[in-house]
């Protein structure tokens, strides 16, 4: 463990001794055609301009992945390679290789990324922002352009996740060809096949883009198959150069077995075992959208848009710790009934933005205002007595003993100016308004109605400030805080049995994100960025013990606050370089201190404090290094992840109880290697992922798909190829 540590220490001192970043090597690169061949090859992470999309963007720290270019495993979204130049970034390994990105930053919670504003061509994905943020739309990574990332001190315009804001770019259609054909293939380990073909084109001032994808893979675990669906169809008609309407529908969907959560003695002895056969998860999300942008004359740009979220999430599990066994009764000669768990998301949101450009006397200023509505009904049905059958099975035997609905509705303002006091120099100030309501109704059987918050208002005023200093067209200054918060949701105020209790006095989690950083370019082969952050929770949610008339309880409630105090650092160096091929070295690493510096917890026998106690699953250290080399066309990548441990409770349990739903989550090392070659309209890639066969884990989830251990995939090997006509 000790040269564990010392390799990871020394990859990330190296960060510190250069110091440098490529916002404008972009800019630099454009004017020499081969150099920019090259570099986009390397996937260099760029930064969004001043401007995007009627967004304010200076000040803040951004990330542009580009996907198409990438040499990564895009049929099974492996994300350790596909983030792998996002310093701190934190992938969780759940739901199947390839269904879903669990992705945090900064010491985040990762669960299906709900600490971000997630959205597909800027239109917002999340479930439902006070039912379950979570995102359970899953689009395939073969259809994405690129990946924008605005780190949390973004929050204001787009909604006030600590995350910031997540944006998957889908392809456009080609504008210059009436019809184009892609098509991508891949097949690899454990029965992977995936097949992506699109369609789309230009004619006129019509414009269109249609997807369908499919992949099955039989998983690297025993019986854990997956089954995945994606469509999607857009199309656009261009009225004029200041009006432009689009109409788009897509869909997600996949079906996967479940094969259990391990205890640590079986991890050990083999992570590809499955102790259970008869548990399922099964996402269906439906996203219609349309979009209206325009503009006002030279110096005003509009954008309205209408979007939906519409689906289910199914669930049939034998619920149980990884000790408790899912066997047949010997008495009966049956399985035990399983418990079927039933979601129906009606999402409906409208938002409008508007960006303005006026001179106030001398100085220059960016004027973004946007406004967001939502209105959605949320049904949840749980703890159904399901069958005792082995297939995907939803029907139940009478009712539910949990059937709820939680309608809510929201409105929200929000307004920044950028001040743009010189070329060099601009600061961005704003103020977001959003009040809203949830009223919940139906039963819950093993609970007095009285006992259970039936209407929760969410009423938020948040500031934020961003600075942004040019020193030099190579050099970038930029720094800023802002406010952020987590709404008590849907599950925070269903106690989970006779003996939970929720809170009357129950409040948001309220707390900032503040960062300053610099980026720099020396030369065309050099960039850099190197940021410190601090991100401030307070009144995180946790379980106390109570005692009501002589009755000990578990009481959901406010627990403390905790502070996450962390450098980020990316440092991407092309050493090498003669005619016939290139070398470059990154490295993207983060160190973090998340600390609770206040509060307390239940540890089963009493309320103890946590002060002192680090977050849960979040490592210190996060290092993710690589080697390119470039020749051509072609592009070959080998990657080090170094993860450092976690733990996965408050208490920071260190020594696992038998069933393993707490404790320690250990370091870990993964290599893979990848490669791309692009030639005419052909593109192949090949990658072998985890090549040493580590078997190690990245969480132990205190929630879904259930407390214990989740192994990650060992290694494997995948093809594609790619063509288009």
């Amino acid at each position: 463990m000790k040269h564990k540590h010392l390799l990871s220490l020394l990859f990330c001192f190296g960060l510190s001794i250069t110091c440098f970043a490529q916002q404008d090597s972009v800019k630099t690169l454009e004017l020499k055609e081969v150099q920019i061949q090259n570099f986009r090859i390397q996937n260099p992470v760029t930064s969004l301009p001043n401007t995007h999309h009627l967004q304010l963007i200076g000040g803040r720290k951004t990330e542009v992945i580009q996907i198409s270019s990438l040499a990564a495993n895009l049929s099974e979204k492996t994300g350790r390679t596909i983030f792998a130049k996002i310093p701190s970034a934190f992938i969780y390994d759940m739901d199947g290789t390839g269904n879903q990105i669990n992705l945090s930053v900064r010491g985040l919670d990762g669960h299906r990324s709900w600490e971000f504003n997630v959205r597909q061509n800027g239109v917002m994905i999340n479930t439902d922002i006070y039912g379950y943020p979570a995102s359970h739309y899953s689009m395939p990574m073969e259809a994405i352009e690129t990946i924008e990332l605005i780190r949390g001190t973004g929050a204001l315009q787009y909604g006030q996740q600590f995350g910031g804001m997540l944006n998957y770019v889908l392809k456009k259609p080609n504008e210059s060809k009436k019809f184009e054909l892609e098509n991508i293939s891949s097949a690899g380990s454990f029965g992977l096949l995936s097949n992506f073909t699109s369609i789309g084109g230009t004619t006129g001032k019509w414009s269109y883009y249609a997807y369908y994808q499919k992949r099955i893979s039989d998983g690297y675990r025993d019986g854990a198959e997956s089954h995945s669906d994606a469509q999607r169809a857009e199309i656009s008609y261009q009225f004029s150069e200041k009006l432009k309407a689009k109409a788009e529908l897509s869909r997600s969907t996949y079906l996967f077995r479940i094969p259990g959560q391990l205890t640590d003695e079986q991890f050990k002895d083999d992570p590809t075992q499955a102790n259970r056969s008869r548990n399922y998860y099964s996402p269906d999300i439906w996203i219609p959208a349309i979009t209206l942008e325009g503009s006002l004359g030279k110096n005003t740009q509009y954008s309205i848009v209408g979007s939906g979220v519409f689906g289910q999430r199914s669930s049939v599990t034998f619920n149980g710790l990884a000790d408790d066994p899912d066997e047949i009764n010997p008495e009966t000669n049956e399985y035990s009934n399983r418990n079927v768990d039933i979601d129906n998301y009606h999402t409906r949101t409208i938002e409008g933005r508007i960006l303005h450009q006026f001179e106030l006397g001398s100085i220059q200023n960016n004027l973004s205002f946007s406004t967001r509505y939502f209105n959605n009904s949320f049904d949840r049905k749980q703890r159904g007595k399901g069958t005792t059958g082995t297939d995907y099975d939803l029907s139940v035997e009478g009712d539910f003993p949990r059937d709820m609905n939680l309608k809510s509705q929201s409105i929200a303002f929000a307004l920044e100016n950028q001040f743009v006091f010189s070329e060099q120099f601009s600061l961005s100030p704003g103020i977001r308004i959003q009040r809203g309501s949830s009223n919940m109704s139906g039963t819950i059987s093993y609970i007095e109605a009285s006992q259970v918050p039936v209407n929760i208002d969410y009423d938020f005023v948040t500031l934020g400030i961003n600075v942004n200093y040019e020193v030099s067209p190579k050099d970038r200054i930029y720094g800023g805080i802002s406010q952020a918060n987590r709404p008590v949701i849907f599950q925070d105020i269903i106690p989970g049995s006779p003996l939970n209790l929720i809170s009357s006095d129950l409040e948001d989690s309220f707390g900032y994100n503040s960062e300053i950083g610099w980026e720099s370019n020396p030369s065309d082969g050099l960039s850099f960025n190197a940021t410190i952050f601090q991100t401030f929770i307070g009144n995180r949610l946790g379980n106390l013990l109570v005692e009501q008339e002589g009755t000990t309880y578990l009481q959901k409630n406010n627990i403390g606050d905790s502070r996450t105090t962390g450098l980020e650092l990316l440092w991407d160096w092309e050493f090498f370089r003669n005619e016939s091929f290139s070398l470059s070295f990154y490295t993207s690493s983060s160190w973090m201190n998340p600390k609770n510096i206040k509060g307390e917890v239940s540890n089963g026998e009493s309320n103890v404090s946590i002060k002192g106690n680090k977050v849960e699953a979040a490592p210190e250290w996060i290092s993710r290094n690589g080697l390119n080399f470039t020749s051509g066309l072609f592009h070959l990548s080998l990657q080090h992840q170094y993860v450092g441990e976690s733990f996965a409770d408050a208490l920071n349990t260190r020594t696992p109880p038998q069933s393993g739903a707490v404790g320690m989550v250990p370091a870990y090392h993964v290599f893979d290697l990848q490669s791309i070659y692009k030639v005419k309209n052909l593109t192949f890639r090949a990658s072998l992922l985890n090549i040493f066969n580590k078997s190690y884990f990245t969480k132990r989830p205190q929630m879904y798909p259930g407390p214990g251990i989740w192994p990650s995939d060992g290694r494997s090997l995948v093809l594609s190829l790619g063509f288009k006509i």
